[in-house]
């Protein structure tokens, strides 16, 4: 999958259905038909939509853990709590389980965000805080993360 590109304010309904943002449908138009799934994110608290596709590339990685060691079983169960598949209706509308409006505290007023190959999915206010929270010291963890002349894959 290409990234996905853009970040849009939208409104949640009552019955906790968002409508998908018609530049990101475009673009996950070659999706659709796979599903969605819908998750807790595991740093902030944002819901993440991953295209089946990239869900599943995603679970063969964790597939590779040893069971065996608690601390993975520990982190295979926290990372899929609250775990949904979803898909975008023939109206272009994303149903929100209960559960994750409540972890994420989506109320009325969201942003859809792409994140490379995903979708983060915020309650506006929350959104801004941590956009602002992170504005001060960006500089620094871009080149911490980005500016390593060490590296090999080309990046800087």
């Amino acid at each position: 999958m290409n990234s996905l590109i853009g970040t849009y304010e939208c409104k949640v309904d009552a019955k906790g259905r968002l409508m998908m943002p018609s530049a990101i449908k475009k673009q996950l138009l070659p999706s659709l038909q796979n599903g969605f799934v819908l998750k807790r994110a595991v740093f902030q608290s944002c819901l993440e939509l991953y295209p089946m596709a990239e869900w599943e590339a995603l679970m063969q990685k964790m597939n590779k853990l040893n069971r065996f060691k608690k601390k993975n079983n520990d982190f295979i169960r926290r990372f899929t709590a609250g775990v949904k598949v979803v898909e975008i209706d023939s109206a272009g509308r994303l149903l929100v389980p209960k559960d994750l409006m409540v972890f994420s505290g989506i109320s009325k007023d969201i942003v859809v965000s792409s994140a490379i190959n995903i979708i983060e999915i915020w309650d506006k206010d929350k959104y801004e805080q941590a956009i602002d929270d992170a504005a001060g010291d960006f500089a620094e963890l871009a080149e911490e993360v980005m500016g390593n002349d060490d590296d090999t894959d080309g990046i800087s």
